[in-house]
């Protein structure tokens, strides 16, 4: 079983937009996890239920209302259009603003339950030995928190690689640009080619288990630091 160029390409593509989406959430929800894991703030909640929202929602829902957000009529991409910018809709960049809201429990869940399992007595006693704030964060958060960045990496990874319904939406099925492995299947499916379907359905079913295989084995190897109290 070979793939065709455009059946690599599509894979290709389904392995940047992973790599790019998960890569952008680690940074931008780890400030926010923390947040979520420590603040005492009664509106709290509402934010918790607007994090968690992607997973409960049909995915063409939330790649239809992202397509009206991201479009040349739409509040964000018609504003950014205006200012001279590529419009979102149907671009590897809407791609990537689509995965990354898509993936956002997925990596969000992880690291608020280990920021809120990291935080407690240890950093009040590195407080007291006037550690910074930072040095706080990089050595003491982040070793703690090492098992839910892991957890939330490959979820995120593994979930982007399965995305259909928000990607069909907000990027279409544009070879060498927006079509990602899932599509592809899809196209193969519906033109009866099953050959190539099964080709990139195994190579994807191959990934996603080494992932998880991967994930167990370095669980088992790495072990959270606990202090006694």
């Amino acid at each position: 079983m070979m793939l065709s160029p455009q059946d690599a390409t599509a894979l290709w593509i389904t392995f940047k937009l992973a790599l790019i989406s998960t890569s952008i959430l680690l940074v931008l929800c780890a400030p926010v996890a923390w947040w979520l894991a420590h603040t005492q703030w009664r509106g709290k909640t509402v934010i918790e239920a607007l994090v968690m929202l992607p997973l409960v929602l049909p995915p063409t829902v939330l790649g239809f209302y992202l397509l009206l957000l991201l479009g040349p009529q739409g509040w964000v991409g018609g504003s950014l259009e205006a200012l001279g910018f590529n419009h979102l809709a149907f671009s590897f960049t809407g791609l990537v603003i689509g995965s990354m809201i898509y993936s956002l429990p997925f990596v969000m869940q992880p690291l608020t339950n280990a920021f809120q399992a990291a935080g407690g007595r240890i950093l009040e006693v590195a407080a007291t030995l006037r550690a910074s704030p930072l040095d706080r964060f990089f050595s003491i958060i982040l070793p703690l928190s090492k098992r839910g960045f892991l957890t939330a990496a490959v979820l995120s990874f593994a979930h982007t690689l399965g995305e259909f319904g928000v990607i069909i939406m907000v990027g279409g099925n544009i070879p060498g640009q927006t079509q990602v492995a899932s599509i592809a299947i899809f196209n193969h499916v519906e033109s009866m080619d099953y050959t190539s379907a099964h080709t990139l359905s195994a190579i994807l079913v191959a990934l996603s288990f080494s992932m998880l295989l991967m994930v167990f084995a370095l669980n088992r190897k790495f072990k959270v630091v606990s202090l006694a109290t």
